[in-house]
């Protein structure tokens, strides 16, 4: 999409990845006038089964033009159009606008409805790349620039990574996830998507290490101004040394190298500052973290930048009743 601030999951790449991997046959659109795009979207339909029906989504979009409301307008009525020719149960939008009560009025007089079930994280933390290297690492904090200092003293190095380091990444991350309890996809799913995005040159794979052991990993990914922490994975071993922190700022230089203005940590917990206790063990829904989730929500502030909170997923039914038969799915399976 000709957005220079559309998000990497609008992109047409991402959309042929995503084709491989549940999703086929995305469906982009698009609203011209004069040869100038005032308004697009990338929807991805998955099949349920038996596979009479689908359900249609649309990652950090539809992109248009707060000032062009008749062109969202015009929009919105191809993505419904594209939804019923496809049998959608329900369409899913989570777009890249941040949290104001204009945004929320809006999605709602369209016919949308606010939804708790979210895909894409609701709260992240952007740091800018406009200033200089010095002037980045000084509005950090002063313990997170004091981590990356300390990584390099401790012999720690960080290089690009290549095909061949895909499957001792693979292998951190399912360290990482049985330590911290999330799921991951497959290790086919990693590759392809860093491979589609490497070859155009817009994502690295950066491996810390130290004295040649593979100590932790991301994969970073730029589209247009912005880049985007993706993907991130580290071994129990050696974590005294810091490797995560000289990792991240390594991949903050390449996103400025390119050009990029904006650096996208993706995703810290949707709660407060004031929430975040050091010793706090309770579970998110009841309003406070875990250590677990403190500790994330503190290393990916300790960067700096600005929290910004998205206005989140709203979604469109087309058939209720299978709509209501989706949901308490979707709520059986996070539960």
């Amino acid at each position: 999409m000709r957005f220079p601030d559309g998000h990497i999951l609008q992109s047409w790449t991402w959309g042929d990845c995503k084709a491989r991997f549940g999703w086929p046959s995305p469906v982009r659109l698009a609203v011209v006038e004069d040869g100038r795009i005032l308004a697009a979207a990338q929807v991805l339909f998955r099949p349920l089964p038996p596979g009479w029906w689908t359900t249609a989504y649309v990652p950090k979009g539809p992109l248009f033009d707060p000032e062009q409301p008749g062109a969202a307008h015009v929009l919105l009525a191809a993505i419904h159009d594209a939804c019923r020719r496809r049998r959608a149960v329900s369409l899913k939008v989570e777009p890249d606008l941040e949290d104001t009560p204009e945004a929320h009025v809006w999605w709602q007089e369209q016919g949308f409805r606010p939804s708790v079930h979210t895909v894409q994280p609701r709260r992240t933390v952007i740091v800018s790349l406009r200033p200089d290297e010095a002037s980045i690492l000084a509005q950090m904090k002063p313990k997170t620039r004091y981590n990356i200092r300390l990584a390099s003293r401790k012999g720690v190095s960080v290089r690009v990574g290549t095909a061949a380091d895909l499957p001792r990444f693979y292998e951190l991350l399912t360290v990482t996830s049985d330590r911290d309890a999330f799921g991951i996809h497959t290790q086919r799913y990693y590759a392809e998507i860093w491979r589609a995005f490497a070859a155009r040159g817009c994502a690295a794979l950066l491996v810390a290490e130290y004295k040649g052991q593979a100590l932790a990993a991301l994969m970073t990914f730029a589209w247009g101004r912005r880049a985007w922490y993706m993907y991130g994975a580290s071994s129990n071993e050696e974590r005294q040394r810091m490797p995560n922190h000289l990792l991240q700022w390594e991949a903050v230089r390449w996103a400025k190298a390119l050009g990029c203005e904006t650096y996208d940590l993706w995703g810290i917990p949707d709660v407060d500052e004031s929430q975040v206790g050091s010793d706090i063990v309770h579970a998110e829904e009841d309003g406070v973290l875990s250590q677990g989730m403190g500790g994330l929500y503190r290393f990916k502030r300790g960067f700096g930048g600005q929290e910004v909170r998205y206005v989140g997923a709203y979604d469109y039914v087309y058939s209720p009743p299978l709509y209501r038969l989706l949901t308490a799915v979707w709520n059986w399976r996070t539960a």
